[in-house]
């Protein structure tokens, strides 16, 4: 890669990040080219030049925002043998993560389905792929913890997945809102019980 070609991706990585920011702070709707503009220190049309428009820039946000938490909370789990340590690490690093980063930031999946949960449109569209697609790689790990026998063979898989997405949901509800500082600490708490019922 040319000295060119690595500052134009330092510099569209900067805007992507920028956006998260500001997404994570005021929401999805408050990313304007004009915002993201102000907070990297480019015109609006060095914004425009490098993402596209307004829509590829929320795009561009949701999208990353799904990468850097795969790769936090899925990719090294995947060291793990399938079953339940796989699944265990996932649902322990998604704590850790909550409790790191979105307790602190804000999630952008989570608030963004407020956000847009009454609305029709490509951003919805787009950050609804990524939570189902989130959801499925979670669905297939308990599949693979009930195939390998750590969770008991009538495990409703759907059933499991919506319990885990809650657990998140709560811990963040109660680190942001009622600022408890337990809160991952009652998550882990929620999940080895959760987990005790599923069990083999």
């Amino acid at each position: 890669m040319d000295a060119k070609t690595q500052k134009s991706e330092m510099t569209r990585t900067a805007i992507v990040g920028a956006g998260i920011d500001l997404a994570s702070a005021e929401g999805l709707e408050a990313i304007t080219l004009q915002a993201v503009a102000d907070r990297v220190g480019l015109s609006k049309s060095g914004v425009f030049s490098r993402i596209g428009s307004r829509e590829a820039l929320q795009k561009a946000v949701i999208e990353e925002f799904g990468r850097r938490f795969l790769a936090d909370v899925f990719v090294p789990a995947m060291q793990q043998p399938k079953g339940l340590p796989r699944l265990d690490m996932i649902v322990q690093r998604w704590i850790v993560r909550m409790r790191d980063v979105e307790a602190k930031s804000g999630c952008i999946y989570t608030a963004g389905a407020f956000e847009l949960d009454d609305r029709e449109g490509e951003l919805r569209d787009t950050l609804l792929q990524e939570v189902t697609r989130w959801r499925a790689a979670l669905r297939r790990t308990v599949i693979q913890a009930v195939e390998a026998g750590d969770l008991q063979a009538n495990t409703d898989a759907e059933q499991l997945v919506g319990e885990i997405c809650n657990l998140s949901i709560g811990l963040l509800h109660d680190a942001r809102f009622l600022r408890d500082s337990r809160a991952a600490e009652r998550a882990q708490a929620s999940w080895k019980r959760l987990l005790k019922s599923y069990q083999a």
